[in-house]
């Protein structure tokens, strides 16, 4: 059968386009067969999906990062309609600036080495998130996470890993803040936030926001938390790089847990994202389920 491969040639601020040779050559080297479609415009991911989707085309090769990765799901959504059955198979190229899935995944960012994954044909069946009416395969977040994204997104003279950190500055110099009513599978919270973070995967934008996450375990982690002062936050930025231990959800003011069901008002509207593409609106109110083993993705 003929995969089709998604190519996203914005992403990492175009150098996806810019690295489709190599990309290429990786998919022609590993035997593939595919047909290529190129996003347009905004959206058009999960257009392209539905529609490979409905041609009979398998598996789905996504060549970019994990916003393309996260709209190409919802295309996989739009297309499988009601059911329990996983949709997919997904196959990755990671082409994006922080390929966050596949690190938290295990699979290879050498892209001779990913295309080979594909080719093997090794699935598994992964949980996937949904925050309202948009499903995400590894994280979704309130508060200081996608205010971080605003500020990413407006800076163009730095590039990689160094944008985010200098975002996030920039973001904890704004101190933005909320009060939450949250509630969880058991328990719940009323009181002032900083950020939210709702965690399929690990690590999103180079941070290890919901450090003890696992995208096979039928549950969402939710992260949470309170720092007072801009020091406060400053502080618990470098700790936000540690995988496990000393991680900034040990600190005073911060909780993490695992949920099935995540619901959160916030007392004024809020930026929000999934897979780092942020919502065209701020919201106040956010409902988050897992679908257990809902995506079956191309894995080593």
């Amino acid at each position: 059968m003929t995969a089709k491969v998604i190519l996203n040639p914005y992403s990492n601020r175009w150098n996806s386009q810019k690295r489709w040779p190599e990309t290429e050559a990786a998919l022609k080297a590993a035997g593939l067969e595919f047909d290529l479609a190129v996003s347009e415009r905004k959206g058009h991911i999960s257009e392209l999906v539905a529609r490979a989707v409905q041609d009979g085309f398998s598996p789905i090769i996504v060549s970019g990062g994990d916003g393309s990765i996260g709209d190409a799901l919802n295309g996989l959504m739009q297309a499988a309609g009601p059911g329990e059955e996983a949709v997919g198979p997904l196959g990755i190229m990671p082409t994006g600036s922080a390929n966050d899935l596949a690190y938290n995944v295990g699979l290879p960012t050498d892209l001779n080495e990913a295309a080979k994954v594909i080719a093997a044909g090794k699935t598994r069946a992964m949980d996937v998130g949904r925050l309202n009416d948009k499903y995400f395969v590894n994280n979704s977040a309130a508060g200081l996470e996608p205010y971080v994204t605003i500020k990413h997104e407006k800076i163009h003279w730095i590039k990689g890993m160094v944008r985010y950190l200098v975002a996030a500055v920039q973001a904890i110099m704004d101190k933005r803040e909320w009060r939450a009513d949250i509630k969880w599978d058991d328990g719940e919270f009323h009181g002032p936030i900083s950020l939210v973070s709702v965690g399929n995967g690990r690590r999103t934008g180079g941070f290890f926001m919901t450090p003890h996450a696992d995208p096979f375990d039928g549950k969402l982690t939710l992260a949470f938390g309170y720092r007072a002062t801009r020091l406060g936050l400053f502080m618990a930025l470098p700790r936000a790089f540690n995988e496990d231990k000393g991680s900034y959800v040990e600190m005073e003011g911060m909780r993490e847990l695992h949920s099935a069901k995540i619901s959160i008002h916030l007392d004024q509207p809020s930026p929000a994202h999934t897979d780092g593409e942020l919502f065209p609106d701020w919201i106040q109110d956010f409902e988050y389920e897992i679908l257990p083993k809902k995506l079956s993705i191309l894995l080593p």
